[in-house]
């Protein structure tokens, strides 16, 4: 197939995104506006034989300081057939047009799963002294075709980034926690959960926990947990507007692209999490809790609301999004992978992100700039 690239509207861009089973919620074009202080550019790859569009991509430019030359990242993207033989004719094409945009350096992250641990295995890592880390373990499944895919982008000069770990950056995870939907039942999807959740989910409903959808007026409550949420686990919290901006800007694109949840005892709001959906897939995506009432387990009560919303609106599958792939007990991450193995699903690995030096000495400045900060 002979392709030509070049830049589409976002009207087409979404046409297509709507026309597959799923995609990344970081390549839909609305996500441009969530992240409105890079600049954005929505690219089309044709077939030049029928003139159909057969891949897109979301390209996200920031500056660099003072002069005007540009990082080009594709968060999870581009949205092409990434199997493809003629790979190459995807990617050259890709680079070409970025360079002349003023890119000197192109990230991206092909939505490619290397390899899958089920739950079971999981846990049998953790209890042995042998393994730290998750590729310790031996994998229930390997996708043999995203070694190609590595080979071919080595091969072409693209450098594989550093490993995100848990992706708690502006970097993607490399290893998330999945809950496949496809062909069960919500009744096998709750016997997979491990006692303990179980138990927890049963906690919950026994002392009145409910779970509700919130809306946008709902955001400066949700912040309010948010906030008390990264003083508890050290991290820096996202601003309000963050969230509005989100909110506003994909379910714009689509009513329902984005959710919010509160569990709630006794009219005080415990926890909270968004939740984005693309197509058959759903994630969690952010995930806030008070300080107090977490004996009535709000947090399991909401995950099991929300896998069984996402369950009713026909996903194949619940993404937990990032975990660390460290199975050390000590780890500060540690108790995220337990909370999530709890509900027996999948770890998955990606391919991780790729970086393409367009300008070498630029690419280098800004690793040294970047490993400053």
């Amino acid at each position: 197939m002979s392709l030509t690239l070049r830049t589409i509207s976002r009207e087409q861009h979404l046409a297509y995104i709507q026309s597959l089973p799923s995609a990344s919620h970081m390549q839909v074009p609305a996500w441009a506006d969530v992240k409105a202080e890079w600049r954005s550019e929505n690219l089309g790859w044709f077939d030049e034989r029928t003139g159909e569009l057969v891949g897109v991509g979301l390209v996200l430019y920031r500056q660099l300081p003072k002069i005007k030359r540009y990082l080009a990242y594709l968060p999870e993207g581009p949205v092409i057939n990434w199997y493809a033989p003629n790979l190459t004719d995807w990617l050259e094409p890709m680079l070409a047009h970025l360079k002349q945009q003023g890119a000197f350096s192109v990230k991206m992250g092909p939505p490619v799963i290397i390899r899958r641990w089920e739950a079971i295995s999981i846990k049998a890592g953790i209890q042995s002294p042998d393994v730290k880390r998750l590729r310790d373990i031996e994998a229930d499944f390997i996708e043999p075709r995203a070694f190609e895919v590595a080979d071919k982008l080595r091969r072409m000069g693209w450098q594989q980034g550093e490993d995100g770990g848990a992706g708690f950056g502006d970097v993607q995870p490399r290893y998330v926690y999945q809950v496949p939907l496809a062909n069960r039942s919500l009744e096998e999807v709750h016997k997979n959960f491990n006692q303990l959740w179980r138990r927890n989910i049963k906690k919950a409903e026994k002392a009145g926990v409910e779970v509700v959808q919130g809306g946008y007026h709902d955001l400066e409550e949700w912040q309010r947990l948010y906030e008390i949420t990264a003083v508890r686990d050290h991290f820096r919290p996202r601003p309000l507007s963050y969230f509005q901006r989100m909110w506003s800007a994909l379910n714009t694109e689509d009513p329902n692209r984005m959710r919010l949840y509160f569990a709630r005892h006794n009219g005080v709001n415990l926890s909270a999490a968004t939740m984005l959906i693309v197509g058959g897939h759903v994630w969690y995506s952010y995930g806030a809790s008070d300080n107090i009432g977490r004996e009535f387990r709000p947090s399991n009560a909401m995950q099991w609301r929300m896998l069984r919303d996402a369950y009713a609106l026909g996903a194949t599958v619940y993404d937990l999004r990032g975990i660390s792939d460290s199975l050390d007990e000590t780890d500060h991450l540690f108790g995220l992978i337990q909370f999530k193995v709890g509900t027996g699903g999948q770890a998955a690995e990606y391919l991780g992100e790729w970086d393409f030096p367009l300008n070498k000495l630029l690419h280098k400045a800004l690793d040294i700039y970047m490993s400053r900060r």
